[in-house]
């Protein structure tokens, strides 16, 4: 039996590997290119390599201390090779990139400040000691990044440049509503959990008595806005990419 499930994580990494390339390869197309290898196609190896360098300290400390700093920082770096390595910058490409940079550093930043606190992650606690699970979860977090970002990644580096328009616009707009909520949202628990009185009790206050996952839904949003945004410059294969909101 032991060795039938790990023969499922093997096969569902493969998968997830799988995945993250196809719309690697489909976010590339058309795009602006380093030499012979796609510019988005580099990002999304490199969503995989930071996540599995750091992998390998934490498996031999066994701890998740640093999984959500490290998704953060994955997030950060494809962005700047992104915009490094991409053709001039329009005001769109500009803007979504720092959009993706200010989000990932304030998330990454809040993660990192709450495991601090709590110290430690209780998800991780049946798989942090068991190495191909623990080495499963670095690679879905891999992949999450490259879904999650697709849509930014086609606008900069997809080699086409349109002026920002309407829809450039209420893409902002949305973009402006969803990391409110998430941050309200984030702000409104830290509080309550920060109370004695509220130990093991769940939220009902504020914008958590709308919505039991009002930060979830504040990344949706986001990342919402990220991809109208997106619309008036992709093409081709690039479609792809809508992906993002819908994986999130």
């Amino acid at each position: 039996m032991a060795e039938r499930t790990n023969g499922q994580i093997t096969a569902a990494i493969a998968i997830t590997i799988a995945v993250g390339a196809i719309i690697s390869w489909a976010g590339s197309d058309g795009g602006d290119r380093l030499g012979s290898i796609p510019v988005f196609a580099l990002c999304g190896a490199l969503a995989f390599a930071i996540n599995w360098l750091a992998f390998i300290p934490a498996a031999l400390k066994q701890t998740e201390h640093y999984y959500d700093l490290v998704g953060g920082i994955s997030y950060i770096s494809i962005m700047l090779v992104a915009v490094l390595l991409s053709a001039e910058l329009d005001l769109r490409a500009a803007l979504v990139a720092a959009m993706v940079l200010f989000w990932s550093l304030r998330l990454a930043t809040f993660l990192f400040r709450r495991i601090s606190k709590s110290g430690g992650d209780n998800r991780f606690d049946k798989i942090k000691n068991r190495p191909l699970r623990f080495f499963m979860a670095w690679t879905i977090q891999g992949l999450w990044v490259i879904l999650t970002a697709a849509a930014a990644l086609a606008v900069i580096t997809g080699g086409a440049r349109e002026p920002l328009g309407a829809v450039g616009i209420v893409g902002i707009v949305v973009w402006l509503i969803g990391i409110s909520v998430e941050i309200a949202a984030d702000t409104q628990k830290s509080r309550f959990k920060s109370d004695p009185a509220n130990k093991g009790k769940f939220i009902y206050a504020g914008l958590w008595a709308w919505s039991r996952h009002p930060n979830y839904f504040g990344e949706i949003v986001l990342w919402t806005g990220i991809a109208i945004i997106a619309v008036p410059v992709l093409q081709g294969w690039q479609w792809a990419t809508l992906i993002s909101p819908v994986f999130v």
